[in-house]
């Protein structure tokens, strides 16, 4: 609207939501929002001047400072379309920021912003949703720390996969989480027991890219904060440990033309229901997610789930409807033909993931680059099609590639490529001299 003053448009959103206490806040690069609770007149004031402590864009996920200075407090501008309502406090929304000075072309949101513009400069709106994978502990944040993170015990031990008697026993906890999320804004598809003790499921509702990827942030928040306040944890670590499954974290995703809303990816006459454009789409991934895959695995543990013997994809296969393949191609109708990544585990950080798909989709589409790979007809635990290239076995290996392709510079840009390159090797590197359990037990009285 012309004439319109700044912060008008976040004071009639607000009104909207009939919220009076807006925690605001950045996403960093494990995906945790770092926030100040305001009250309506104190946000809405500093609406033109808001700063940030620039450290959250300098740190790794132990807090410790891998950056040198000045550290100092930043622009940042207020995305009045993130703000939801906050489930956890009457009257009260949660505001997403944004970097504008030196950090923003280096944050995890500026670059799936960077690349959604990029699809609509070619015609093309982005719909994506995540499904997650996770497990709930029967711990505290106190004894965690008193069993030093060891021994851990799962909330409803006995589950089994899909298992009806795990649903109807605690099904007010199943019922009050979808409740909350309900609350915060959070549509989801389906909430429901998974593989083993304590494991769960959660599909999200597809929406806009950015929205989508908020979506998925705020709900690790909002199912963390949710089962903490009743004595529990929530876990969306890769691997929780021994006794415990591998946990994904899967992004859906499809293309929409802009001018009428179809979907780009949809030919249900042709091979596997697939577009012409899906195909470059699905080719870009093929050809370019091994050369930035630690944006979709960010971590040490990440790559726990990809180890020898476990279910996870070890190569960018695709296959139609099958679970098995880095990429599962779904069309069941035209309006729901999607490409869904299963690569990433739950611990991904969603706008990097989402940038991802997209920056590695929108390149094979631009250069139209054919499917010559064809799809796997099987799929089990290591399984290595033939004439494919094997992932990243950790996030070393990943990273150094990472560093190295010119490709990931040319889509993502060569400081955020050196910035994060940097951040996971510090993180890799943080892990190099610890000692586990298993490693004690398979070494300690070797001969």
């Amino acid at each position: 609207m012309s004439g319109e003053k700044e912060g008008e448009p976040l004071a009639r959103a607000l009104d909207r939501l009939g919220a009076d206490i807006v925690h605001v806040g950045l996403f960093d690069y494990a995906a945790s929002f770092r926030e100040r609770r305001l009250r309506r007149a104190e946000l809405l004031a500093s609406a033109a001047t808001a700063l940030f402590a620039n450290v959250i864009g300098k740190w790794d996920a132990g807090e410790a400072i891998l950056f040198p200075g000045p550290y100092r407090s930043e622009t940042i501008a207020y995305d009045a379309a993130s703000l939801r309502p906050y489930p956890f406090e009457p009257k009260a929304a949660a505001l997403v920021a944004d970097f504008t000075g030196p950090q923003r072309d280096l944050a995890p949101r500026a670059l799936l912003a960077a690349q959604l513009a990029r699809a609509a400069t070619m015609g093309y709106a982005v719909q994506a949703a995540f499904e997650f994978e996770f497990i709930v502990l029967a711990e505290t944040a106190e004894t965690l720390r008193a069993k030093n993170f060891a021994s851990l015990t799962p909330f409803a031990p006995d589950n089994r996969c899909w298992s009806g008697q795990t649903a109807a026993t605690h099904a007010p906890f199943v019922a009050g989480l979808e409740d909350c999320l309900k609350r915060g804004g959070i549509d989801l598809h389906s909430l429901s027991v998974e593989l083993g003790p304590g494991c769960f499921e959660a599909t999200l509702r597809h929406g806009e890219g950015m929205r989508a990827a908020d979506d998925a942030a705020f709900f690790r928040l909002f199912t963390k904060a949710f089962c903490r306040q009743r004595g529990l944890t929530a876990s969306f670590m890769a691997l929780t440990g021994e006794g415990f499954p591998g946990i994904g974290g899967h992004l859906s995703l499809s293309l929409r033309h802009m001018k009428t809303g179809e979907n780009a990816f949809a030919a249900p006459a042709a091979p596997h229901g697939l577009s012409p454009l899906a195909n470059h789409f699905l080719a870009g991934l093929i050809a370019t997610v091994p050369e930035i895959f630690p944006l979709i695995a960010n971590t040490v543990n990440a790559y726990r789930r990809l180890a020898p013997g476990s279910w996870a994809p070890k190569t960018v296969s695709w296959a139609p409807y099958n679970y098995a393949a880095a990429v599962r191609v779904a069309a069941e109708t035209a309006e729901m033909t999607r490409l869904e990544l299963r690569l990433p585990a739950s611990d991904l950080n969603p706008h990097l993931a989402v940038a991802a798909m997209v920056a590695a989709g929108l390149d094979g589409i631009a250069r139209g680059l054919p499917l010559a790979a064809p799809p796997i007809a099987s799929g089990g635990p290591n399984e290595i099609p033939e004439g494919v290239e094997r992932l990243p076995s950790d996030l070393l290996e990943a990273t150094q590639k990472f560093r190295a392709s010119a490709r990931a510079k040319e889509l993502l840009g060569e400081a955020f490529v050196a910035h994060f390159a940097a951040l996971c090797e510090a993180e890799d590197a943080s892990l190099r001299r610890a000692v586990s359990a298993a490693e004690l037990r398979r070494y300690l009285e070797l001969g």
